[in-house]
């Protein structure tokens, strides 16, 4: 019976809360106890999950401060591959400006390896025999001058470098031209001037480029600058130190100077069939018609510069007028009065006109003076 009038009162209750408002306050208070006996009841699960959280998210932090090393690690060594790259970047830049400052064939070369021995100074590039290297071959790179090539491979080359105790090379000072010998001293650092006067006009910060003489580098390229000359009362020659402009123990890429071999006759031949071509392509032409322009414009000039100039031409022109009048005056001296009478004559009836345009009134006039005489 109980339970019965329990079920009763339970869906009255359930019909009043969802048909009517009256039931509200009393579902929100309700609620708020219920609320508090809620939070007691999951009290125990949050106090642990609040504990688990805490050592979880130490260890998270821990492995993820292993995570954010090993990133920064990684990072740093790409940085360090970036910078490399970007050096490297530069350097091929460079080399391409000055393939463009030269007029020879270039091509790029990389260094490989080096001599193990100490007492000189080789490198081997990664262009050799197949790549139309030949001995002999000047190499520099972006600073200037660095050697030539003295032993070759199929793929690969051997190449002297300018401070090697055996290499010498002919250069000459850029600012007067003074001609010298350097030769390597065995310090990658450091060049030697052999056999310079003491009276020689050279000082430091002297440029000395490639002078061309020997014919086994191009002239013009620049291969050291003076650091110290030092004279010697008691010595007939001056002892001058210089440093390589290349970057013998730095530079990694490399040009290949492929240099015109032919020889002076060659070369003036070559040149002289060029012109000869030119001339029969695009020359013939334009010579016959420069030829007579001269000829056309003095007299297009003279013809406009008399009427221009008309009164100045007048008193040129007089002289000569007067002599050949001379004799037909003296000769028929009685036709020419009467002649005169009436142009005397007709002047009063047109003087304006006569007086403004005509050039013969002063011709007349000096005729008189021809009758005079």
């Amino acid at each position: 019976m109980r339970l019965l009038v329990l079920v009763v009162l339970s869906v009255a209750l359930m019909v009043v809360d969802a048909r009517f408002t009256l039931l509200k306050p009393v579902r929100s208070q309700m609620s708020l106890v219920l609320m508090q006996s809620y939070w007691i009841t999951d009290l125990p699960q949050r106090l642990w999950q609040g504990v688990a959280s805490q050592f979880g998210s130490r260890t998270e932090l821990v492995a993820e401060n292993e995570k954010l090393k090993t990133e920064n690690l990684l990072l740093q060594g790409r940085m360090q591959k970036l910078a490399a790259l970007t050096e490297q970047n530069v350097r091929l830049r460079e080399l391409l400006n000055s393939s463009a400052l030269v007029n020879e064939k270039v091509e790029v070369a990389e260094l490989i390896g080096m001599d193990p021995n100490p007492f000189t100074h080789r490198i081997i590039i990664n262009k050799g025999e197949r790549d139309g290297v030949v001995l002999g071959q000047p190499v520099l790179d972006a600073r200037g001058l660095m050697g030539q090539v003295v032993e070759l491979m199929p793929y690969t080359s051997r190449v002297l470098l300018l401070t090697d105790t055996t290499h010498s090379i002919p250069v000459q000072v850029n600012r007067n031209g003074l001609r010298a010998i350097a030769s390597g001293t065995g310090n990658p650092e450091r060049l030697e001037l052999r056999h310079v006067a003491d009276t020689a006009d050279i000082k430091e910060g002297d440029l000395l480029v490639s002078s061309g003489l020997g014919q086994r580098f191009p002239a013009g390229y620049p291969v050291a600058t003076v650091k110290e000359v030092i004279h010697d009362s008691g010595q007939p020659f001056a002892i001058v130190r210089a440093v390589p402009t290349a970057a013998l123990n730095r530079s990694r890429y490399l040009l290949l100077v492929f240099s015109d071999t032919r020889t002076p006759e060659e070369r003036a031949n070559d040149a002289a069939q060029a012109q000869e071509s030119l001339d029969a392509q695009g020359g013939g032409p334009v010579i016959p018609a420069t030829v007579p322009k001269p000829a056309l414009v003095p007299s297009a000039v003279a013809a406009p510069a008399t009427p221009a100039a008309a009164t100045p031409a007048a008193p040129a022109t007089t002289p000569p007028a007067a002599t050949p009048v001379k004799p037909t005056a003296t000769h028929p001296a009685a036709p020419k009065p009467p002649a005169t009478a009436p142009a005397a004559a007709k002047p009063p009836a047109a003087q304006p006109a006569v007086v403004k345009p005509a050039a013969k009134p002063p011709v007349s006039a000096p005729a008189t003076p021809g009758g005079r005489e």
